[in-house]
């Protein structure tokens, strides 16, 4: 099993700091990016050094936690100013994923909560991010628990992008059911979608699965519906960055996966936990992240694939309806879309 893909230093030169495993570089190189500063957070979310719904959110958490330790003054109204501004600004990174802005708020709410001086307040909230990255762990553990239920021994599944323990703190959403199911004593085959532009599903999923020694294949995106038709595919498990009344949103080109499956009868499922429902909301209020437009005309800066002043367009996510969803998997169970409704919207 990978190491956290997210952890806070205790000690040592780099004391108080947060040390992230840089996914830019993989799978060529596995290095470190060490974060000591709330912008450098920011920084670090944007250019997706880290990323995943549930890792950005333990990431938001630590960047609050830092932007805390930068706090100068001495007063605890001071601070929480200091705090909402920092929000904003981690906030503002990333748009689709709601997992950032539950990070992020959940370190305001508790640094509003906490009694005594400023820096017993600080101590809260590298307590409280700390906590987050140990809670995504045991979460990522009872969803793959939950979701080993639908896989059957020998399946296939296929992937889009990454929900792995690289999109988490540990452990994973999506991969985490394949994990849970093989932990179960099952024979479960992987197929990745390269996933275009970024290519997590090539450059995440699959080193992160052959690290582990569970068997997977990387196909081109456009392979899939062939596969499916050929009886090569049995299950469709993916992650979601914001799940809302009506649909689930996730990596680009999940959409058009579950068409798909839906036309050949696959059972399409969405692994996530409860902190990426956004049950107030629908798709067509959810702003949908574009990113720069030479993810789509390059890779990755190195070869040029259209011409000068063609332009290209770059949503980093889709929405998909719920009426393409057989279930949705989080850390209290496997729910169809209506069961999903139901038990969430109710807790308000």
């Amino acid at each position: 099993m990978l190491e956290r893909t997210i952890s806070w230093i205790d000690g040592g030169p780099d004391k108080n700091s947060a040390k992230l495993i840089d996914q830019t570089k993989l799978p060529l190189e596995y290095t470190h990016v060490i974060v000591k500063t709330c912008e450098r957070m920011a920084r670090a979310i944007k250019t997706m050094e880290i990323r995943g719904a549930p890792a950005i959110g333990a990431a938001a958490a630590m960047g609050m936690a830092l932007a805390a330790l930068e706090y100068e003054g001495k007063t605890r109204e001071g601070l929480i100013v200091h705090l909402e501004r920092s929000k904003r600004i981690l906030d503002s990174q990333r748009p689709t994923a709601v997992n950032l802005m539950w990070g992020t708020k959940r370190l305001l709410d508790k640094a509003a909560s906490t009694a005594g001086t400023v820096g017993e307040v600080v101590e809260a909230l590298i307590a409280e991010a700390k906590a987050v990255a140990d809670e995504d762990v045991e979460i990522n553990r009872r969803i793959g628990q939950h979701g080993s239920t639908v896989i059957a021994d020998g399946d296939t599944v296929l992937t889009h992008c990454n929900a792995g323990a690289l999109a988490c703190v540990g452990y994973g959403t999506a991969l985490g059911v394949i994990r849970g199911a093989i932990e179960a004593g099952k024979k479960v085959k992987v197929i990745s979608d390269e996933t275009r532009p970024r290519l997590q599903g090539a450059s995440l999923t699959c080193w992160e699965l052959k690290e582990d020694g569970i068997p997977v294949t990387q196909i081109a995106d456009t392979e899939a519906g062939l596969l499916m038709r050929m009886g090569k595919i049995q299950k469709v498990v993916v992650g979601a960055d914001r799940i809302v009344a009506d649909g689930v949103f996730n990596k680009i080109g999940t959409y058009q996966v579950a068409i798909m499956a839906n036309f050949h009868g696959i059972p399409f499922y969405v692994a996530a936990p409860v902190s990426t429902l956004d049950l107030a909301r629908k798709m067509d209020g959810v702003e949908i992240e574009q990113r720069d437009e030479w993810e789509v005309k390059t890779v990755f800066k190195k070869v040029q694939l259209s011409p000068d002043g063609v332009p290209a367009i770059n949503y980093a996510f889709d929405g998909t309806p719920m009426e393409l969803v057989t279930g949705i998997v989080t850390e209290d169970g496997v729910f169809t879309p209506k069961e999903l409704l139901e038990r969430y919207q109710a807790k308000g």
